[in-house]
């Protein structure tokens, strides 16, 4: 029933800016983190940025140039791409740990959203 539905995603010339946003659904009892990946062809995914209690963690990659955020009216998180660049290009996968009500004895699990696109132009 917890999913992560993204939004955004596209092409944007180089120096660009672009916004994704994630958000959870479904019987929460909280999250305790949430944050972004992106994985290029034949490179292994990595952890672009992470939010936890408002701590906000980067990749050095992207210090700078990006910034994640929390939406307090919803469960969901912001990534604010500015800056790009084409080794930014990827797709890039919302990432969160939830304790779903369901599973309150488990604590929390990890869930994954579909993954989104990002290509960054010359």
């Amino acid at each position: 029933q917890v999913q992560l539905v993204e939004s955004g995603g596209g092409l944007v010339q180089a120096g660009g800016s672009l916004r994704l946003s994630c958000a959870a659904s479904g019987s929460i009892f909280s999250i305790n983190a949430m944050g972004w990946y992106r994985q290029a062809p034949g490179k292994q995914r990595e952890l672009v940025a992470r939010i936890i209690s408002g701590r906000t963690t980067y990749a050095d990659s992207v210090k700078g140039r990006f910034t994640i955020s929390r939406d307090n009216a919803k469960n969901a998180v912001d990534l604010e791409m500015n800056s790009l660049k084409p080794e930014d290009t990827g797709v890039y996968y919302c990432h969160a740990l939830i304790v779903a009500m369901s599973t309150i004895a488990r604590g929390d699990l990890e869930y994954w959203g579909q993954g989104t696109q990002v290509t960054v132009s010359s």
